[in-house]
């Protein structure tokens, strides 16, 4: 675009720049689409007072991934407040850069379909205080009325490939099956749109020389060969891979859902609590305080000034984290273990520690001092009222055509978010509050030796293995391992509490489910993380409204468990939903669970509402296999 046009064409959320509309993603517009450029072409020049988002456990996880160990800053999106007040002022030039994508447009009054650079087509945005009327036109319309310019909209198909590349779809080559035109050099083409999205309904025509053909002949795996290769382009970058591309392109309409999917890293931002404080302070001094022995700790609680700042603690508490940083120490000498950062041990720290941390703006928690209610003791074994909490995301990659596996990262190709090696990523902060409860240990480990040779379970399994097998073995070379990261029976168990209760909070603490979010932090045997989250962190609220927190009060906490876990025994869909059960060759990752019992929005469910069975909570079925089989 020329500069006169570098104006403000719509607004988004920064939250949506993580999850919807971020580097590389189609916007749909009211009267067009753009692509959302790569971050070489983001400016913060006008932005006088921007500050870098501060979030070191978040930095830290991001220099881990692939192509980011030099990023040094987590960054907000460019913005400035005043474009209400003064709409052609210098904050309406402050902004996402974007592009208008497809550069292929087609006239709504006489299908005249071109490339914007043909000058067939105009663009006007001549309203400050509207935006969303920004347009193309089609000025040399034969068609036009009362000399009305017709609205030019984007030829809606797009072709992307599994490597990230995205084009324009080829309508000349499509339409002469390869080659030229044998009329004209640049031929005026036109693109006959009936509506719907198939392509039969769409229909190619060349003026120049009369060839015509269907965009049915462009769909499909059959007639791929109707296609051209992938050209390897990043458009949101301006370039072509130089050693091109080898995967087959696949044709999307402009809005299709899986043309964009976000790799994000997102944490809540927790001080250091209890043992972690501990290290902490320990890894700060280490040099004078590791070379001492225990017996001498008494003795250097006197003598030595590092010792005054661990006087909260024991002899024993400061041996063992003395220990535990010398492991992590030693730990880190070694290659680093494939797949996604730790981003849970530290909040899982933080919200089960004994001695809950100081409040602060940013965080702030509170323990009942009755403890758990007694007719819930048998459930949780320990419940905390997040009063005010803050995450922050950052955005590292983004995949087309095939999501992110949320446990392995290897299984897609991820594209870029800029053309050289970036030294920041985008971010974003929202701030909220929650609920986390404890599940007793005892409680799941006994579970899971009463269900570990049930028939219910190894359909589970044989289901996820079929999964992986169906979705990643033909991408994974080398040996193919179908259970790999399977995330176990007591993460089907704890997910499926956690949407019970999701469900009926929202019915109740004045936010909707769908600005619910969850972390489910489900260990093993040997690593005792047994405990949900249950959160929101929306941009509507800047701070905490207290309507989930409440939810956490003895007096409400009971009849909410009570309600959760009685309405989950019945679903409306029964008995097809309490009987189902994945069987072969059927791979999908869910047993008793449907729209109307369990599943959330994808906004709230952290594993798109897979790994869910009612059976393994509630005795619907067989009461051995529930983990309740007494309701309170």
């Amino acid at each position: 675009m020329t500069v006169q046009y570098r104006r403000r064409v719509g607004a988004v959320r920064p939250s949506h720049l993580m999850f919807t509309t971020g580097v590389g993603a189609l916007v749909d517009l009211p009267n067009f689409s753009v692509l959302v450029s790569g971050l070489d072409d983001w400016r913060y020049d006008n932005v006088p007072e921007w500050e870098p988002i501060a979030e070191p456990r978040l930095l830290a996880a991001v220099k881990t991934h692939h192509g980011m160990r030099f990023v040094e800053q987590l960054k907000p999106a460019p913005w400035m407040p005043g474009t209400d007040t003064e709409p052609s002022g210098p904050a309406a030039r402050v902004g996402v850069p974007i592009m208008p994508f497809p550069t292929w447009l087609r006239c709504t009054a006489c299908n005249e379909l071109g490339p914007l650079d043909s000058r067939v087509f105009g663009f006007e945005n001549v309203l400050p205080k509207r935006p969303h009327d920004a347009r193309f036109f089609h000025d040399a319309c034969g068609k036009k009325r009362s000399g009305k310019k017709p609205l030019a909209v984007p030829a809606r198909f797009v072709l992307a490939c599994t490597e990230g590349h995205l084009d324009d779809f080829p309508y000349a080559h499509f339409v002469h099956q390869g080659s030229a035109c044998p009329k004209a050099s640049h031929p005026r083409m036109q693109m006959d749109d009936r509506g719907g999205n198939i392509g039969a309904n769409v229909e190619i025509r060349c003026l120049s020389c009369g060839e015509r053909r269907n965009m049915r002949q462009a769909t499909g795996v059959r007639n791929l060969p109707n296609l051209p290769r992938c050209r390897g382009r990043h458009a949101h970058l301006g370039i072509f891979e130089p050693e091109g591309c080898d995967q087959d392109p696949k044709v999307l309409v402009v809005g299709a859902s899986n043309q964009w999917f976000p790799q994000v890293y997102s944490v809540i931002a927790v001080p250091r609590s209890g043992a972690s404080e501990l290290e902490a302070k320990i890894e700060q001094h280490w040099d004078p305080v590791s070379p001492v022995p225990k017996a001498m700790y008494p003795y250097a609680r006197d003598n030595v000034p590092a010792f005054r700042e661990l006087s909260k603690w024991s002899d024993d508490e400061i041996e063992a984290a003395v220990a535990a940083v010398r492991a992590s120490k030693e730990s880190a000498q070694d290659p680093q273990p494939q797949g996604y950062p730790d981003l849970r041990t530290a909040e899982w720290d933080v919200f089960s520690a004994r001695q809950l941390p100081e409040p602060t703006d940013d965080f702030a928690l509170r323990r009942d001092p009755n403890g758990v209610p007694e007719p819930l003791k048998a459930i949780f074994g320990d419940v905390v009222q997040v009063e005010r909490l803050r995450e922050v995301r950052a955005l590292v990659a983004f995949t087309r055509l095939d999501a992110p596996d949320p446990e392995d990262p290897e299984l897609v190709s991820p594209a870029p978010l800029a053309r050289e090696t970036p030294k920041w990523v985008p971010a974003s902060e929202v701030r909220g509050e929650g609920i986390f409860l404890n599940i007793p240990e005892q409680v799941l480990s006994d579970w899971e030796s009463r269900i570990a040779g049930s028939s219910a379970l190894t359909h589970h399994r044989d289901a996820y293995a079929e999964f992986r097998k169906n979705r990643y073995s033909d991408r994974i070379p080398g040996s193919f391992d179908p259970m790999r990261n399977w995330p176990g029976a007591r993460y089907i168990a704890l997910h499926t509490l956690s949407h019970l209760l999701l469900r009926t909070i929202a019915l109740d603490c004045g936010y909707s489910a769908a600005s619910l979010s969850e972390r489910v932090y489900a260990g093993t045997e040997d690593d005792p993380r047994t405990g949900i989250l249950i959160y929101t962190a929306v941009p509507d609220a800047e701070g905490s409204l207290g309507g989930l927190v409440s939810q956490a009060e003895p007096e409400r906490l009971v009849p909410l468990v009570r309600r959760a876990l009685n309405e989950g025994m019945t679903c409306s869909s029964d008995p097809l939903c309490k009987e189902r059960l994945p069987q072969p060759p059927a791979d999908y990752l869910h047993g008793a669970a449907c729209h109307v019992c369990l599943f959330l929005s994808e906004t709230t469910c952290e594993r798109g509402n897979r790994f869910l069975d009612r059976r393994f909570v509630l005795p619907i079925d067989d009461p051995a296999l529930a983990l309740f089989p007494d309701l309170p």
